[in-house]
């Protein structure tokens, strides 16, 4: 049986101490920050990333260099066989065909899996493909599986404030002028490759059971309804306000009792485009092995 290394990107939401607890290899996204380069969890955390989000800080994402990206490969390949990359959705950046490029020159031992996820349902894959491997698949399989996968998964994310959108350039001035004035609670979708609209609410709890509606609508009617072996993961992400979001926890468990739900930061590439204060429910299907 190959000897199999699970890697992905920290917009999975893994930090690099989970990752080392459960054998995920974590490649760090970089940021750009008032022309200085930063790394997530690595020598940018997130609590001085909102604070220089909050200061007017001018911050641009992108993606992990040619170089951090092959030489951790080369150094994975010393002790494994193969190596399996997750990276953040291809709709969303260009680090999953960068890295596509970079593996045509491994001779098929690096197989960079393009399964259009990211944060918390990102990190399912990973934990997925740590399953897959254990039950002996070779990387090529697993790669295969997870693709297949792909559209077993759906987030929701409602925003606090469209004033990071606006300043992003990816709604109009306007456009967020009236919605402020409005005080909207813009819900978005991540279903495959892009972020789109999907719903506006006029108050946060009206957001927070548009997300629990829709993701009871996509459990009866795509993924095999709310049975009673609990064969759906549920996850719910946050930018900054992890009391808010233990709220919505609460709130949630109370519609989908029994299930197991996990908790985690919004990656930095997301927040730093929606902005503090957003709040987001996501849904995996268990896999079976």
């Amino acid at each position: 049986m190959s000897k199999i290394a699970i890697v992905t990107d920290s917009n999975s939401g893994i930090t690099q101490a989970e990752g080392a607890r459960r054998g995920i290899h974590v490649l760090p996204m970089p940021f750009m920050i008032d022309e200085v380069t930063y790394y997530e969890d690595i020598d940018l955390t997130q609590e001085q990333f909102y604070e220089k989000l909050k200061s007017g800080a001018n911050i641009a994402t992108s993606q992990p260099s040619p170089d951090s990206v092959t030489s951790l490969w080369d150094k994975l390949l010393q002790e494994y066989d193969e190596i399996v990359h997750i990276p953040m959705s291809s709709g969303l950046s260009g680090s999953c065909q960068s890295a596509m490029a970079f593996a045509a020159d491994y001779d098929g031992r690096v197989q960079v899996v393009n399964n259009q996820r990211i944060s918390v349902t990102q990190r399912q894959s990973a934990l997925d493909a740590l399953q897959l491997a254990a039950a002996g698949k070779d990387a090529a399989q697993i790669k295969e599986f997870l693709e297949n996968d792909k559209f077993n998964s759906s987030i929701y994310i409602m925003l606090d404030t469209l004033y990071y959108l606006k300043k992003g350039g990816r709604i109009t001035p306007a456009a967020a002028a009236i919605g402020t004035m409005l005080r909207l609670k813009p819900v978005l979708t991540i279903q495959g490759e892009k972020l789109d609209a999907f719903a506006k609410a006029r108050t946060t709890s009206q957001g927070k059971t548009m997300m629990i509606n829709a993701i009871k609508k996509d459990i009866n009617e795509r993924f095999g309804g709310m049975t009673e072996d609990k064969h759906i993961w549920l996850q719910i992400a946050y930018t900054h306000d992890r009391a808010a979001a233990e709220q919505f926890r609460t709130e949630v468990e109370a519609e989908f009792p029994g299930y197991d739900i996990h908790i985690d930061p919004l990656s930095l590439s997301v927040a730093c485009h929606i902005g503090p204060g957003s709040l987001a429910l996501a849904c995996c299907k268990k896999i079976n092995v």
